[in-house]
């Protein structure tokens, strides 16, 4: 089965991949940003804004990551099942 270089699915598979990696990026970026707040804190002063800090960059960090990691492992999925079926994935 042919497709055209503009088919939609692949079109979708592909932002929805872009956007996952994104948020992949922002999501560990955070925790890592909160790790580094921790220590920094533990060396220095740890005060409550700190402590604020780090609880808001792990919470931000999961509720992007989460999602962010399904949709990786959907995109993975469709394209596996694409080979699988000897379809184009683009």
């Amino acid at each position: 089965m042919a497709t055209s270089p503009l088919d939609p699915v692949l079109a979708q598979r592909a932002r929805a991949s872009r956007l996952a990696d994104l948020g992949q990026r922002i999501g560990y970026g955070l925790f890592g940003v909160a790790l580094i707040v921790f220590f920094v804190g533990l060396i220095g002063n740890f005060t409550a804004g700190i402590s604020t800090a780090i609880i808001v960059c792990v919470v931000i960090g999961s509720i992007v990551l989460a999602p962010a990691i399904v949709v990786s492992y959907a995109v993975k999925a469709a394209v596996r099942d694409d080979l699988e079926h000897g379809r184009e994935v683009g």
